[in-house]
């Protein structure tokens, strides 16, 4: 081959080297300092180097064969020791190598256009090389850094496509010629690859989209226990203030007592302190089961219903200890009854009867839980699962079947009627 003839083809061989290395390295979470850049500095000048005494001292066929062992290798292991990692550096150094696809790919693009003169491709393609590479840096090297994060098995999966792509290129048109021979198997191995991929990436994309929902529905879960929590403290907090007030008015009541006692008004004494145990009793929770984070979710919601104008009432034999948390157990009774008061709220509203009736025992270390409550006919089902189209609602049927699948239990929801019924097995 002559001077003009061998020029293009070494300069493209060192473009495409520097292209690939100074690719890998930005693709790969190196802290990068002055002794680090000069050590890149020198394994781009050595390997340059080393592809030229192959290139010259034995033949151009033999550096080609020999590029895996001469540069990827070398420069693989030069990007273990600047990142740290041992994973991520080959995956770098593979999807670079794909990259490069995109430089010739451009190419031949140009190519089309002048297909009377054999110097445009080559020509093109150094020309292509440095916008791409800085194209690449600024666009591609930062999520593939943060892709680096993941773990070792998660970073394998990104390298596949970029791992069989290379194998391929080199089975298939370096070291034989089965693609220019259009070997069937070789010519449609890639298409299969592609496929395979896609469908691959569709079954992760559903796991991940499903582990996404679990990740929803427990946070969904976490808030909701939390403003339970601070509702029970409210209410803690009231019964606190309440019996302060008392503790201090109490020397106040002796003292009015004891002057009506002395003055013979006993009439006025009586009526005075069955106005202070009404008050009393108004204030205290109500002992609607031996549980006592269900009494203060029935006590509160007893409360709100009553100043809502709905019927209030629970027949609930649930004991303190449970085959369910207490956080999971106030998470689920106050999505539940608080769908129902709001559905019952709507039907006083609409000028029908209000309710909310509360039933729960337990069998067998099982916990069975209903709840009715009168609700519009407006009911909306999807898969035997009431929907809404409303913002900020639904979350807490989300909630209530997470909880029930969390125990390995049953939930049903139905509307009959004007009557919604829930039931949960637990």
């Amino acid at each position: 081959m002559t001077a003009p003839g061998i020029l293009p083809e070494v300069l493209d061989g060192a473009a495409v080297g520097i292209f690939g290395i100074l690719l890998s390295a930005a693709f790969c979470p190196i802290r990068w300092t002055g002794k680090k850049r000069w050590a890149l500095a020198g394994c781009t000048a050595g390997l340059l180097a080393l592809q030229g005494m192959f290139y010259f001292g034995a033949s151009p066929t033999a550096a080609k064969y020999l590029y895996p062992l001469i540069t990827h290798l070398p420069l693989y292991v030069v990007l273990v020791l600047l990142s740290g990692q041992k994973v991520w550096p080959l995956v770098a150094v593979l999807t670079a190598y794909l990259c490069c696809q995109v430089r010739r790919w451009a190419a031949l693009a140009v190519a089309l256009f002048f297909p009377q003169h054999p110097l445009v491709q080559p020509v093109a393609e150094l020309l292509f090389t440095l916008p791409l590479l800085l194209l690449f840096i600024r666009f591609l090297a930062p999520p593939m850094r943060q892709l680096s994060r993941y773990p070792a098995s998660v970073q394998c999966q990104f390298g596949i496509v970029p791992l069989v792509s290379y194998l391929f290129d080199y089975i298939t048109h370096v070291y034989t010629s089965l693609l220019s021979e259009a070997n069937p198997a070789a010519v449609e191995f890639m298409f299969f690859v592609c496929c395979a991929a896609f469908l691959c990436s569709i079954l992760r994309a559903s796991r991940v989209e499903r582990q996404r929902i679990q990740m929803e529905q427990l946070q969904t879960s976490l808030n909701l226990q939390v403003t339970q929590a601070m509702r029970e403290i409210e209410v803690l907090r009231l019964s606190q203030q309440r019996a302060s007030t008392y503790r201090h008015d109490l020397r106040h009541h002796m003292q009015f007592l004891a002057g009506c006692i002395e003055n013979g008004r006993t009439e006025q004494v009586l009526g005075y302190i069955r106005s202070v145990c009404s008050e009393i009793e108004a204030g205290k929770v109500t002992a609607y089961c031996e549980n006592e984070a269900a009494n203060l979710i029935f006590s509160a919601f007893a409360d709100r219903a009553a100043k809502a104008g709905v019927q209030f009432t629970v027949q609930a034999g649930i004991s303190q200890a449970l085959p369910v948390s207490e956080s999971d157990l106030c998470v689920l009774l106050s999505n539940a009854l608080e769908n129902a008061l709001h559905a019952a709220v709507r039907c006083r509203e609409a000028g029908q009867g209000a309710f909310i009736e509360t039933t729960g025992h337990e069998k067998g270390k099982k916990l069975f839980l209903q709840i009715t409550n009168s609700c519009l006919p407006d009911v909306q089902f999807r898969e035997g699962v009431p929907v809404t189209d409303r913002t900020g609602h639904g979350l807490g049927v989300r909630s209530i079947c997470a909880i029930s699948e969390r125990y390995g239990g049953l939930t049903s929801f139905a509307a009959k009627d004007g009557q919604f019924t829930l039931r949960v097995m637990l």
